[in-house]
């Protein structure tokens, strides 16, 4: 014999209400009692995705990234599009220092809650914390290239000076030649370095991969009829507060004519991809 409808749904309507009662104690910075709210909602209904990211985000609040990453998992178990998840999944994964998983974890919630809620403040969130994700990364392989670069220069001017020490003391009479080639073969390692090093250092985003309004480097960019491209979350924010009318053209435009600028977009996930430094731009 199955299980009793009138049960499940009374099971249902209970969770419902401890989760209104979880959601009323996180609102009161009660975390515990809100993980216990959740935990019992949990216990009639486990395969909720809410109640689970719910509750995770409760052990976020604690710094429990253990729980965190459990809760997170189990909630894309049951739903595999779950921005919540994808984020705090995300999260618990950059603290343990599993940066390239954690960073995936995050592109896959922007990307999908860009999809379902562009104007939401969660997306701003999210591309944050993958920004700054994406630029320790690059910090991170920066500061170990300079540390290379620098070990390898300073190999090849002490080789320099060992043979010029050599051929010296073979060459007594072309001392003054010789010092000059010396001197000549430094300098230029030494500019073979330099320029090494400045191809990874921070200068100007080019502007056409940056937004007319912002300024900023492009993260969601939509092209208009008029073929001017903007962020798309500054856009709509336009729409909303000032009207609905391009900001350059002022002809009159809706949300429904605009089409994401993927060529646009690729390109600056390209430029990101080769400047990880340009994730703090802005």
């Amino acid at each position: 014999m199955g299980p009793d409808p009138a049960a499940l749904a009374a099971a249902a309507r209970q969770a419902e209400r401890l989760r209104k009662d979880g959601n009323e104690y996180y609102r009161k910075n009660r975390f515990g009692a809100a993980i216990d709210a959740y935990t019992e909602a949990i216990t009639l209904c486990p395969n909720v995705p809410v109640y689970w990211t719910n509750r995770a985000l409760c052990h976020r609040k604690r710094n429990n990234w253990q729980r965190v990453e459990e809760d997170s998992r189990k909630a894309l178990q049951l739903d595999h599009d779950s921005v919540k998840a994808h984020y705090m999944l995300g999260l618990a994964l950059l603290q343990k220092q599993k940066y390239g998983e954690g960073v995936k974890e995050l592109e896959r919630a922007l990307d999908l809650g860009r999809g379902a809620h562009p104007r939401s403040y969660m997306v701003e969130e999210i591309w944050q914390e993958l920004a700054k994700a994406k630029y320790l990364q690059w910090e991170q392989k920066s500061t170990k290239q300079s540390w290379e670069l620098q070990s390898l220069k300073t190999a090849c001017e002490m080789a320099l000076n060992e043979k010029f020490a050599r051929d010296a003391a073979k060459m007594e009479g072309f001392l003054d030649e010789l010092a000059k080639s010396h001197s000549e073969q430094v300098n230029a390692v030494g500019q073979v370095f330099q320029k090494a090093a400045e191809a990874d250092m921070p200068t100007e985003v080019p502007d056409y991969l940056c937004c007319k309004i912002t300024l900023d480097i492009y993260r969601d960019p939509v092209i208009t009829p008029s073929g001017i491209t903007y962020e798309r979350a500054v856009l709509l924010e336009h729409f909303n507060k000032v009207g609905k009318f391009d900001p350059i053209t002022h002809e009159e435009l809706n949300p429904s004519q605009l089409v994401p600028n993927l060529a646009i977009k690729a390109a600056v996930q390209a430029y990101l991809d080769e400047h990880g430094w340009a994730y703090k731009a802005d």
